[in-house]
């Protein structure tokens, strides 16, 4: 791997799908970066958003923000529209929805430059609420059932979920960029390359972004969509033999079905993490939904459907 300078030029890749909002917000705390300002660049990725979401207004106001576009759907054929521009030696991934912390280009960097044989550094995604003191049940099921563990995923799972990971440029030209077919686990896929081609992918703690948990059932359905069509997709290309595809189908619909069952007792007699019984019972009600969900997109994905992008 070539040397790379004490401080490098760093492009940040997000791609952005109708969510304006989040972009603003995304794009705010990377104005304040503690980064010199000349060292890095952001490129945004929209990918097929509604024109009256005006994504282009927001970014013209940022002189560090490029913007892009994307028409093939999916956020890795995006992040992979975004690294084709990249000038930077290393490469940032996150997403609109995320708020990195004014720290978080220096923190990546530094600890990516220190461990340079790592492939990648995955940080911290730190759940958040509309009203911090008083979530919703939706958001409190996302944030106990459904976080982003990083930690988790980098060492049982080798991998890092891109709404924060650094790796070097030199990385992504040796084992090739995301898997544009998947709508959700590109991330998976990507990083295990990187496992399989002899590096030790990192978790750090200290380099953070915070991510609002889905506050609605419409969002949660649209994310548990997304989700389980890419393990379904990446399942599907990863497994050659036709008998053992429609085993594991039939086992991931049957655990899904089943599952909500004994979680109910769990949620209502043992878990202390939920601290009223209409907490409990709200939350418990809400993992029914998803499973069934799950259950209904592999049915639909079976049936020769397109997985959802969500």
């Amino acid at each position: 791997m070539c040397m790379i300078q004490e401080q490098p030029f760093v492009s940040v890749i997000i791609p952005v799908f109708n969510d304006v909002v989040g972009l603003k917000r995304c794009l705010e705390s990377l104005k304040n970066q503690t980064y010199p300002e000349n060292l890095y660049e952001v490129i945004v990725v929209d990918n097929g958003s509604n024109v009256e979401q005006n994504i282009a207004d927001i970014v013209a106001n940022y002189h560090q923000a490029i913007l892009t576009n994307e028409s093939q759907p999916g956020s890795y054929s995006a992040r992979n529209k975004g690294i084709s521009l990249a000038k930077g030696t290393v490469i940032a991934f996150t997403d609109a929805d995320c708020i990195p912390a004014a720290d978080w280009i220096e923190l990546g960097v530094k600890i990516l430059l220190q461990n340079p044989k790592c492939g990648l550094v995955a940080g911290k995604i730190q759940t958040c609420f509309k009203e911090p003191k008083q979530p919703n049940s939706i958001e409190l099921y996302e944030s106990l059932w459904y976080p982003l563990l990083q930690k988790e995923f980098v060492e049982k799972n080798h991998f890092g979920a891109t709404a924060n990971v650094f790796t070097f440029a030199s990385i992504i030209q040796e084992v090739g960029v995301f898997d544009s077919s998947l709508k959700s686990n590109g991330d998976r896929e990507w990083g295990q390359r990187v496992y399989h081609a002899g590096y030790q992918p990192l978790y750090a703690d200290e380099i953070c972004v915070s991510h609002p948990a889905r506050h609605t059932l419409q969002q949660l359905s649209s994310r548990a969509r997304r989700i389980i069509g890419g393990r379904y997709d990446l399942q599907q290309k990863q497994e050659r033999s036709f008998l053992k595809r429609n085993i594991i189908f039939l086992f991931n619909v049957a655990k899904y079905a089943i599952a909500p069952i004994p979680m109910l007792g769990f949620n209502l007699l043992l878990d202390n993490r939920l601290k009223t019984q209409t907490q409990k019972v709200q939350v418990s009600l809400v993992m029914f939904f998803v499973s069934y969900i799950y259950v209904w997109e592999m049915i639909r994905l079976k049936s020769g459907k397109t997985s959802h992008r969500g």
